[in-house]
């Protein structure tokens, strides 16, 4: 069913006549509502069949293919071992103090890196385009 630009012309008139101007809009509403709520069930629809049929496929696929049984470890494999060094490897001793530099050698650095700063310039050196 192909419908032209002169068939809907003619269904336009034929519906202005037999509903009038004030209700055509509210007709036309009400039909495009009926649409999109038909257009979302079928929609839903077409989705939950393909969900069902992909479960179908997946439980065939199961079924052609058994799952081997699940291995079970006995206490002493339960964890890694070979990831963890030896016990023998971990040094027993206290790890050494961190010496800390004293106040005056850090205010020093400081104010040596706030000179360097304080020199650079604060734009960089590019050629204006008007030389």
């Amino acid at each position: 069913m192909n419908l032209g630009m002169p068939e809907m012309i003619f269904i336009f008139l034929l519906a202005l006549v037999l509903f009038g101007p004030k209700k055509l809009p509210e007709l036309g509403r009400q039909l495009g509502k009926a649409l999109a709520e038909f257009k979302k069930a079928s929609n839903e629809f077409k989705s939950q069949l393909e969900m069902e049929m992909m479960n179908i496929e997946l439980e065939e696929q199961s079924r052609r293919q058994p799952e081997p049984p699940p291995k079970i470890l006995p206490a002493e494999k339960l964890f890694d071992t070979v990831s963890v060094p030896p016990i023998e490897a971990i040094p027993r001793e206290s790890l050494p103090a961190a010496s800390e530099p004293p106040v005056a050698d850090i205010a020093a650095h400081v104010e040596e890196n706030t000179a360097s700063v304080a020199a650079q310039p604060l734009t960089p050196n590019v050629p204006s385009q008007n030389a």
